[in-house]
Protein backbone atom coordinates (compact mmCIF):
# COMPACT_ATOMS: atom_id res chain seq x y z
CA UNK A 1 0.00 0.00 0.00
CA UNK A 2 1.00 3.82 -0.92
CA UNK A 3 -0.22 6.49 1.14
CA UNK A 4 1.03 10.03 1.19
CA UNK A 5 2.57 12.19 4.25
CA UNK A 6 0.32 15.01 3.65
CA UNK A 7 -2.86 12.71 3.86
CA UNK A 8 -4.81 13.75 7.05
CA UNK A 9 -4.65 9.78 8.05
CA UNK A 10 -1.21 9.15 7.11
CA UNK A 11 -0.05 9.46 10.93
CA UNK A 12 -2.71 6.91 11.66
CA UNK A 13 -2.25 4.63 8.93
CA UNK A 14 1.43 4.07 9.42
CA UNK A 15 0.90 3.63 13.18
CA UNK A 16 -1.88 0.75 12.90
CA UNK A 17 0.96 -1.17 10.01
CA UNK A 18 3.46 -0.64 12.46
CA UNK A 19 1.46 -1.56 15.84
CA UNK A 20 0.89 -5.32 13.73
CA UNK A 21 3.96 -5.76 12.85
CA UNK A 22 4.32 -4.81 9.30
CA UNK A 23 7.41 -3.43 7.56
CA UNK A 24 6.65 -0.26 6.08
CA UNK A 25 8.81 2.85 4.49
CA UNK A 26 8.76 5.97 5.90
CA UNK A 27 10.47 9.36 5.31
CA UNK A 28 12.52 10.82 8.56
CA UNK A 29 14.10 13.88 9.15
CA UNK A 30 17.47 12.47 7.18
CA UNK A 31 16.71 9.91 4.43
CA UNK A 32 13.85 7.00 4.24
CA UNK A 33 14.00 4.56 6.30
CA UNK A 34 12.84 0.97 6.97
CA UNK A 35 10.85 0.94 10.29
CA UNK A 36 9.07 -1.74 12.31
CA UNK A 37 7.79 -1.87 15.88
CA UNK A 38 10.41 -2.84 18.70
CA UNK A 39 9.51 -6.44 20.32
CA UNK A 40 8.35 -6.03 23.35
CA UNK A 41 7.36 -8.37 26.43
CA UNK A 42 3.87 -8.89 25.21
CA UNK A 43 4.68 -9.31 21.18
CA UNK A 44 7.47 -10.47 19.08
CA UNK A 45 7.13 -9.60 15.61
CA UNK A 46 10.89 -10.14 14.95
CA UNK A 47 10.99 -7.05 12.74
CA UNK A 48 14.17 -6.80 12.77
CA UNK A 49 14.76 -10.10 11.28
CA UNK A 50 12.34 -8.80 8.87
CA UNK A 51 14.02 -5.53 7.78
CA UNK A 52 17.70 -7.22 7.87
CA UNK A 53 16.26 -10.07 5.27
CA UNK A 54 14.63 -7.41 3.11
CA UNK A 55 17.92 -5.54 3.40
CA UNK A 56 20.08 -8.41 2.74
CA UNK A 57 21.82 -7.22 5.98
CA UNK A 58 23.54 -9.24 8.83
CA UNK A 59 20.55 -9.70 11.28
CA UNK A 60 23.40 -9.70 13.78
CA UNK A 61 23.90 -5.79 13.52
CA UNK A 62 21.33 -3.47 15.68
CA UNK A 63 19.07 -1.20 13.89
CA UNK A 64 18.60 2.39 15.50
CA UNK A 65 15.51 2.73 17.55
CA UNK A 66 13.46 5.85 17.23
CA UNK A 67 11.80 7.42 20.16
CA UNK A 68 9.14 10.23 20.40
CA UNK A 69 10.27 12.17 23.55
CA UNK A 70 13.93 13.00 24.75
CA UNK A 71 13.20 11.92 27.55
CA UNK A 72 11.94 8.34 26.53
CA UNK A 73 15.89 7.36 26.49
CA UNK A 74 16.13 7.55 30.38
CA UNK A 75 13.64 3.97 29.47
CA UNK A 76 16.08 2.37 28.59
CA UNK A 77 19.58 3.22 29.54
CA UNK A 78 21.35 4.15 32.95
CA UNK A 79 24.20 5.85 31.23
CA UNK A 80 24.81 9.53 31.87
CA UNK A 81 24.27 11.21 28.47
CA UNK A 82 25.60 14.82 28.42
CA UNK A 83 23.01 17.68 28.45
CA UNK A 84 24.97 19.03 24.97
CA UNK A 85 24.04 15.61 23.25
CA UNK A 86 20.29 15.88 24.63
CA UNK A 87 19.90 19.29 23.58
CA UNK A 88 20.48 18.17 20.30
CA UNK A 89 16.96 16.26 20.28
CA UNK A 90 14.79 16.13 18.53
CA UNK A 91 17.22 16.26 15.45
CA UNK A 92 19.29 13.68 13.33
CA UNK A 93 21.69 12.38 15.94
CA UNK A 94 22.06 8.98 17.13
CA UNK A 95 23.17 8.25 20.44
CA UNK A 96 24.71 4.40 21.65
CA UNK A 97 24.39 3.44 24.55
CA UNK A 98 24.05 0.36 27.10
CA UNK A 99 21.14 -1.43 27.37
CA UNK A 100 20.10 -4.52 29.70
CA UNK A 101 20.33 -7.42 27.19
CA UNK A 102 17.45 -10.43 27.66
CA UNK A 103 20.26 -12.33 29.15
CA UNK A 104 20.50 -10.12 32.07
CA UNK A 105 24.25 -8.99 31.01
CA UNK A 106 24.64 -5.24 28.43
CA UNK A 107 24.39 -4.42 25.45
CA UNK A 108 24.42 -1.88 23.22
CA UNK A 109 21.44 0.03 21.54
CA UNK A 110 21.68 2.95 19.54
CA UNK A 111 18.75 5.75 19.86
CA UNK A 112 17.50 8.70 18.01
CA UNK A 113 14.83 11.31 19.06
CA UNK A 114 14.21 12.57 15.11
CA UNK A 115 13.51 15.79 14.34
CA UNK A 116 10.28 15.30 12.42
CA UNK A 117 7.37 16.05 13.99
CA UNK A 118 5.13 14.00 11.99
CA UNK A 119 7.17 10.70 12.21
CA UNK A 120 7.46 11.43 16.38
CA UNK A 121 3.66 11.25 16.09
CA UNK A 122 3.59 8.18 14.41
CA UNK A 123 6.45 6.83 16.82
CA UNK A 124 3.86 7.92 20.33
CA UNK A 125 0.89 6.43 18.68
CA UNK A 126 2.81 3.15 18.17
CA UNK A 127 3.64 3.16 21.70
CA UNK A 128 7.32 1.76 21.07
CA UNK A 129 10.13 2.51 20.10
CA UNK A 130 10.79 1.95 16.36
CA UNK A 131 13.29 0.09 14.57
CA UNK A 132 14.75 2.41 11.29
CA UNK A 133 17.80 1.67 8.89
CA UNK A 134 18.46 3.71 5.56
CA UNK A 135 16.22 1.99 1.74
CA UNK A 136 18.78 0.30 -0.16
CA UNK A 137 19.89 -3.40 -0.17
CA UNK A 138 22.66 -4.13 1.38
CA UNK A 139 26.20 -2.49 0.28
CA UNK A 140 24.01 -0.30 -2.22
CA UNK A 141 23.37 3.03 -2.45
CA UNK A 142 20.79 4.57 0.19
CA UNK A 143 17.19 5.41 -2.40
CA UNK A 144 16.36 8.96 -2.19
CA UNK A 145 14.02 8.72 -5.13
CA UNK A 146 10.52 7.75 -4.14
CA UNK A 147 9.84 6.31 -7.82
CA UNK A 148 12.82 3.73 -7.64
CA UNK A 149 11.60 2.86 -3.60
CA UNK A 150 8.58 1.72 -5.00
CA UNK A 151 9.67 -0.18 -7.68
CA UNK A 152 12.48 -2.34 -5.78
CA UNK A 153 10.89 -2.89 -2.43
CA UNK A 154 6.91 -2.04 -3.05
CA UNK A 155 6.51 -5.89 -3.27
CA UNK A 156 8.63 -6.60 -0.02
CA UNK A 157 7.13 -4.00 2.36
CA UNK A 158 3.56 -3.59 3.60
CA UNK A 159 3.17 0.21 3.38
CA UNK A 160 5.04 2.99 1.84
CA UNK A 161 4.36 6.63 2.97
CA UNK A 162 5.43 9.08 0.07
CA UNK A 163 6.93 12.05 0.99
CA UNK A 164 8.70 12.68 -2.57
CA UNK A 165 12.26 12.65 -3.41
CA UNK A 166 15.08 13.28 -0.44
CA UNK A 167 17.94 14.36 -2.61
CA UNK A 168 20.69 15.03 -0.57
CA UNK A 169 20.00 13.89 2.58
CA UNK A 170 22.91 13.43 4.66
CA UNK A 171 22.60 10.23 7.29
CA UNK A 172 22.53 11.31 11.36
CA UNK A 173 25.65 12.21 13.52
CA UNK A 174 26.37 8.96 15.52
CA UNK A 175 28.01 9.16 18.85
CA UNK A 176 28.84 6.72 21.25
CA UNK A 177 28.88 6.62 25.14
CA UNK A 178 31.28 4.16 26.41
CA UNK A 179 31.58 2.05 29.86
CA UNK A 180 33.41 5.40 31.39
CA UNK A 181 31.18 8.09 30.48
CA UNK A 182 33.41 9.41 27.24
CA UNK A 183 31.27 10.23 24.02
CA UNK A 184 33.33 9.31 21.03
CA UNK A 185 31.81 10.51 17.21
CA UNK A 186 31.21 7.39 15.43
CA UNK A 187 30.04 9.32 12.07
CA UNK A 188 29.87 12.91 11.85
CA UNK A 189 26.69 13.05 9.87
CA UNK A 190 24.19 16.48 9.69
CA UNK A 191 24.82 17.25 12.99
CA UNK A 192 28.53 18.67 14.20
CA UNK A 193 29.57 17.05 17.73
CA UNK A 194 32.89 16.90 18.89
CA UNK A 195 34.41 14.42 21.38
CA UNK A 196 32.71 15.34 24.66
Amino acid sequence: MICRKSDEESIQIAADYIRRGKIVVLPTDTVYGFSGIVDGRHYSFHTNEKICRIKGRDEKKHLIQLISKTEDIKKYTRDVIPDELLEKWPGPLTIIVHTFAKDGNFETTAFRCPGDEWLRKVIALCGAPIYSTSVNRSGFAVLDNIQQIKNEFGKEVDLIVDDGDKKNGLPSTIVSIDENGEVKVVRQGTVTVNNV
